[in-house]
């Protein structure tokens, strides 16, 4: 019994040993127990070596540290490839890879970028007051058109304004979409279809010029990066029209809803009527920005939790500055003292701002591309309404199986 266990063991162990053999230095086992040994015996080795060269002890050690410090984490990846990770302790000195922030800083201040942003509200809720403020520029329509006259327009149209705002270096093309006429009607009903066909134009466009054969090294982006959707401070509840709206609009374009003229409402009355928005939010199931299925780490989760909690916002806007204890500030002058703007304890101003331009801006941005124009691109892709023809492609490209792949339904 004892030779036949013998006897398979040395089967077992000489089949082992072959069938290692083909495997890569990193995932033999019998390899791996080597370098092990191997690195064990790095420490002797390097003391004969000091003693050799007539090393002091602190020197020796020093150079031991170094030796094991360098060492490669391997780690197993697609079969023929090996990859490791070398972080900054193993490097021998400075290599300069951080030097990429500044290329990406110095690119985008030459090029600059855009950003657009969308206002809808009824008449008088302070939509050019407010994104005046904003900006801390006249940018609203309404403050650009010479001898403007406000009409309430009898149907929805939107009109955009364009500026360049220069700030330190960096520029941005800043386009408001102004939306005059919804919400001042008798009959509402379907106000909000010139808006969605106007977000939807704008994710065509940037589709259309993406399919391009010779296109466009830099495509101009009109797509709508932030919907502000003004609330009236009643105090109640969403209004039936606010709910329609949001709920069409929510699954297009990030959108961030306000509670207008807030100076209105006590403080109490305030946090009754958020309250009463969130929930009505929640029971229609309207996914307003930031939404929690976006967040990508846990910083980041407890960051936009905070914003969450604040939404919807209570602002008050002005354009106009007052003297409060010797110093500037944007605030509206009542009988009974200055509301600042700026000051957290008056409003909810200065959150909004710094969601919209100071922490959160890139990350519309980005939603916006990455998941609102990606669903309306996918859609329409598979469709297979696309008229290659009308898109100016290559009668090449037309040959070489475009045109299958288009009757196949294909993706592309």
């Amino acid at each position: 019994m004892e030779e036949r266990q013998n006897q398979e063991g040395g089967i077992i162990d000489q089949d082992h040993d072959q069938s290692n053999q083909g495997l890569p230095d990193h995932m033999n086992p019998q390899k791996t127990t080597e370098k092990e040994e191997d690195s064990v015996e790095i420490g002797p080795q390097m003391e004969e070596r000091g003693k050799e060269k007539g090393m002091e002890e602190g020197e020796m050690k020093k150079e031991m540290q170094m030796e094991a410090e360098v060492q490669v984490e391997l780690v197993p990846s697609a079969p023929g490839l090996q990859m490791s990770f070398i972080r900054g302790t193993d490097l021998f000195g400075y290599v300069g890879i951080e030097a990429v922030l500044d290329q990406m800083r110095n690119k985008t201040i030459k090029a600059g970028f855009e950003f657009n942003i969308m206002v809808v509200g009824q008449s008088g809720l302070g939509k050019s007051t407010l994104v005046n403020t904003l900006f801390k520029s006249k940018v609203s329509r309404k403050s650009c058109t010479p001898n403007y006259e406000e009409k309430i327009s009898k149907t929805v149209k939107l009109h955009t304004v364009s500026h360049v705002i220069e700030e330190k270096g960096v520029k941005m093309k800043l386009t408001v979409i102004d939306t005059p006429g919804f919400g001042d009607q008798i009959n509402n009903e379907n106000c909000w279809e010139p808006i969605v066909k106007y977000v939807n134009e704008q994710y065509e466009k940037y589709l259309r010029e993406e399919l391009h054969v010779n296109r466009k090294k830099r495509i101009p982006d009109s797509r709508v990066h932030c919907c502000i959707y003004f609330l009236p401070a009643t105090g109640h509840r969403l209004r039936p029209i606010d709910v329609e709206f949001m709920k069409r609009l929510g699954e297009i374009v990030s959108i961030v809803p306000i509670i207008a003229k807030a100076d209105t409402l006590t403080i109490e009355e305030r946090e009754e009527f958020k309250e009463r928005i969130r929930q009505d939010l929640a029971t229609n199931g309207i996914s307003v920005y930031p939404q929690k299925e976006y967040d990508e780490d846990p910083e980041e989760h407890i960051l936009n939790n905070r914003i969450r909690e604040s939404i919807p916002f209570a602002v008050v806007g002005t354009d106009r500055e007052h003297q409060v204890n010797g110093n500037k500030v944007l605030g509206r002058k009542t009988k009974w003292g200055i509301i600042e703007v700026e000051n957290v304890d008056h409003c909810e101003f200065a959150n909004l701002r710094d969601l919209l331009i100071r922490s959160h801006l890139q990350d519309l941005k980005d939603v916006t591309h990455n998941i609102h124009y990606e669903s309306y691109r996918v859609r329409r892709l598979n469709e297979s309404n696309v008229n290659f023809r009308e898109l100016d492609l290559s009668s090449w490209l037309l040959e070489n199986g475009a045109a299958d792949r288009r009757g196949s339904g294909s993706h592309l």
